[in-house]
């Protein structure tokens, strides 16, 4: 069984992630040029607001837990796969990095949601509604791979 505290640490990894994302969603819903990027860049813009409200979430259970929140000092950045690309018309790396972050993220809340099983229900329920959200997210870009792929 999980303790308080690995829980407050998953939380913790979750809310870095959903950081990270949010930065690297603005950096690439910016950089992208081309008229095929447009409706990507517009959902890019769209996820920031999610991804945002689920850091703000993660936080506050976080602080509920009677975990502490970190600051900016402690993030140590992971994504290399959403970095914006030097040729800023590739829409499909684009898209594949936010495949791979939203895979991430399911990865990770899936393996949280096991460890607050029979622990913390409340933290579980959070989690599993994250999920949902990444799922879906995940969802709706690999339907933009389908018709910017080259494959």
């Amino acid at each position: 069984m999980a303790t308080k505290k690995e829980i407050i640490e998953g939380l913790i990894k979750g809310y870095w992630s959903e950081i990270e994302t949010v930065m690297n969603y603005i950096s690439n819903a910016t950089n992208l040029d081309g008229v095929r990027a447009e409706e990507i860049k517009k959902a890019l813009t769209a996820e920031v607001a999610d991804e945002l409200m689920h850091a703000q979430t993660l936080a506050k259970r976080i602080k509920e837990l009677g975990g502490k929140v970190p600051g900016s000092m402690e993030l140590k950045a992971e994504q290399k796969y959403l970095q914006p690309n030097k040729k800023s018309t590739d829409v499909e790396y684009v898209i594949r990095g936010v495949i791979e972050a939203e895979n991430a993220a399911v990865k990770h809340y899936n393996k949280l949601i096991k460890m607050c099983d029979g622990v913390d229900y409340v933290t579980q329920d959070l989690v599993i509604t994250l999920l949902a959200d990444e799922e879906s997210h995940r969802n709706i870009f690999e339907g933009y791979l389908k018709e910017y792929s080259k494959d």
